[in-house]
């Protein structure tokens, strides 16, 4: 559907709202409505036909206090489980909102909005409503690459273009060479911020001693070796970016200092009387899983809820098969132009052996292989005896797949099937192709 042809409800209970976006559409759809009170709910969509809903996530208190945009977003798909629904949100809402496209939501804006994006978001949304085709949104990454077209990376590419514009805090999870460290940028790259400092920062290879100096700065004279002032990368990054990768790996004195810096906005550095103003976006990242990050022996967590405003998982290059062969002619271009080779083609050979890897190094892996093919290779034409893998991950895989004793292979494969579903047994017994009650028994058996 075109949006010229669409009717629009617009719920909001700040008349000032209502009119500028009234304003905006009224020459651009079919028509406008706009309802202050979500009591009307009901009357409005059963007596009259929407295209587009524009919901608000608060209404002063009403049902569910913090939660009213879910609540009427279920009333709405009750009603008319057709009719697509944009949530209109606040800075403080997004995890909500993020819940909202969870339970049938199209889209959702970040109030203060950009007429563009409103316009956008609504010729997008009036699309779904005929099946239109969907065009699928890419984050721009000024220095490298984020690539794929498999599920997993599309909701990595739905997240970051509903965050980036936003200050809120991400934790980004995932094993070591799966693009955490592109994944910031690309949030940097299409944030307000864009045009300021991206400082990446490795925490987990910091040692105690250079922790604080590191990131918050000194002065002059602070200790032995403090020969000149110098600013740490909190104020490096001061109207900027900071991305701290590795998070999972630092102490808990550490994470108590970070969480105070957090919580307080300014930082002293050391030897100052003086403290410094903070005005950053956070973005973190670990491969520890979020089973390890909730062990409050190993982790805080007050901080664990300051910078997981929203999380982002990456899913391991094994499970986003398609992505496989988008990523090795990416490299292949790329390694090509660096070297001053030809174009190179991919043999069925080499891509029947790409697509049966384990990739245990992931993206990374993908993109040393394919290096040392280009540099290696006789001809243009990559043939299975050209693609080399580590003999490190070699080794790992043979770790994995050496003990062949049915029960251990059960119980492993059981263990894994959970974690991905993040423990919901529904779902993991179903993948397994087995009942709640078979699972339970196994769990029970490998005291799981």
């Amino acid at each position: 559907m075109q949006i010229k042809n669409a009717s629009i409800l617009i719920i909001d209970d700040d008349a000032d709202v209502l009119i500028a976006i009234k304003l905006l559409l009224k020459a651009k759809v079919k028509e406008v409505t706009t309802e202050k009170n979500p009591n009307h709910i009901q009357a409005l969509i059963t007596q009259k036909k929407f295209d587009v809903v524009i919901l608000d996530m608060n209404f002063n208190g009403l049902v569910n206090t913090g939660n009213e945009g879910i609540f009427w977003l279920k009333k709405i798909k009750e009603i008319n489980a057709d009719i697509q629904v944009i949530l209109i949100t606040a800075y403080g809402d997004i995890d909500l909102a993020i819940k909202g496209l969870k339970e049938g939501a199209s889209d959702f804006l970040i109030k203060p909005w950009q007429n563009e994006k409103l316009l956008s978001a609504i010729e997008e949304t009036a699309a779904k409503k005929t099946g239109g085709p969907e065009k699928l949104w890419k984050p721009v990454v000024y220095k490298g690459s984020l690539l794929g077209e498999s599920k997993a990376m599309k909701d990595i590419f739905l997240k970051i273009k509903k965050v980036a514009p936003t200050d809120a805090n991400v934790l980004i999870l995932g094993e070591n060479g799966t693009g955490k460290d592109l994944i910031a940028k690309a949030i940097h790259d299409n944030s307000l911020r864009k045009d300021k400092p991206f400082i990446k920062v490795d925490v987990g290879a910091l040692t105690p001693s250079l922790f604080e100096s590191e990131l918050f700065g000194h002065k002059k004279g602070a200790f032995t070796d403090a020969r000149e002032d110098r600013k740490g990368r909190f104020e490096i990054a001061n109207g900027g970016t900071l991305f701290l990768d590795e998070i999972g790996n630092i102490t808990l004195q550490q994470q108590a200092r970070l969480l105070t810096v957090l919580q307080n906005r300014h930082i002293t550095p050391i030897g100052a009387n003086q403290s410094v103003a903070l005005d950053i976006r956070l973005i973190c990242a670990t491969n520890v899983g979020l089973e390890t990050l909730a062990d409050e022996s190993k982790f805080r967590k007050d901080l664990i809820y300051r910078i997981n405003t929203v999380e982002i998982n990456v899913a391991p290059l094994r499970e986003r098969e398609n992505d496989i062969l988008i990523l090795a002619k990416h490299y292949l271009e790329q390694y090509a132009e660096k070297y001053f080779k030809p174009e190179f083609k991919l043999d069925d050979t080499a891509i029947k052996k790409l697509m049966a890897h384990y990739f245990p190094g992931n993206v990374r892996e993908l993109q040393y292989v394919l290096e040392r093919a280009v540099i290696m290779a006789e001809s243009n034409r990559l043939y299975a005896d050209d693609l080399v893998f580590s003999p490190l991950e070699k080794h790992f895989i043979s770790e994995k797949t050496e003990d062949v004793n049915l029960d251990s292979v059960e119980k492993s494969t059981i263990e894994k099937v959970i974690e991905k579903n993040n423990g919901n047994i529904s779902k993991s017994a179903k993948e397994l192709g087995i009942t709640r009650n078979a699972l339970y028994r196994r769990l029970n058996k490998y005291g799981l």
